[in-house]
């Protein structure tokens, strides 16, 4: 089995969404001009501060029902992989333990110079320097521009082309290359189930389309299946 997810079961957390965090301050900025490699370059201090501010709106939500059924399938089903594309870190927190995370992850800083995720040892700087080489920080996140981590992406496409039930969960359809996996899984005989609120281009394709919310219909499902 595999869920792939989007921004939809975290706004039920109370995570905006990547442009719904657009308000006060940061209201008269484009998230895609702070969103990418040359901004960083140009400004890092102001990206890092947005990203510390998304930060903290991340870290006072708490999972919901959607995130505890997916994980409650995982510790149901022989074989289970989660795609995300959420940054927020609350498929983890909920009990998930097998997480692909396509777009990273904001809680996590990586040095961009030596590539590898680092947690930082004083705040003085802002961004605060590589503990290793004292390279400003970024968060590890995918910015616009650049490619989605090939190993799990790879994960991902091949989880959905040998799954025999995929389920599409609160994301639009429209960001790629994620946005693809349900209809690898489809080409390979699986069975595809949406959950979503309002349509997407997904839904004449799927197996099931189900309107409704993640953590309305996800525990249903779940209690139907093994309750």
């Amino acid at each position: 089995m595999v869920a792939l997810t989007g921004s939809g079961i975290s706004a039920e957390s109370g995570v905006p969404t990547f442009r719904d965090a657009q308000t006060g301050l940061w209201a008269k900025y484009d998230p895609q001009e702070l969103a990418t490699p040359e901004a960083f370059a140009r400004d890092p201090k102001l990206v890092w501060k947005w990203y510390a501010w998304r930060r903290e709106l991340v870290e006072g939500a708490s999972p919901n029902a959607g995130h505890e059924a997916l994980a409650e399938l995982e510790r149901s089903v022989p074989e289970f992989s989660l795609v995300t594309q959420n940054v927020d870190g609350l498929h983890q927190e909920a009990g998930s333990e097998y997480v692909v995370e396509l777009h990273g992850n904001i809680r996590r800083s990586r040095c961009p110079v030596e590539n590898v995720t680092v947690e930082p040892d004083e705040m003085d700087h802002i961004p605060p320097p590589c503990p290793n080489c004292g390279s400003p920080l970024r968060p590890d996140v995918v910015w616009f521009g650049e490619a989605l981590p090939a190993a799990g992406l790879e994960a991902a496409s091949e989880a959905a082309r040998l799954c025999d039930l995929f389920l599409s969960v609160g994301t639009s359809g429209l960001v790629h290359p994620a946005a693809s996996l349900p209809y690898e899984a489809l080409e390979n005989g699986a069975t595809v189930v949406e959950v979503n609120p309002d349509p997407t281009p997904l839904a004449p394709h799927a197996d099931f389309s189900l309107r409704g919310w993640a953590g309305e219909v996800l525990p249903r499902l779940v209690g139907a299946a093994f309750g």
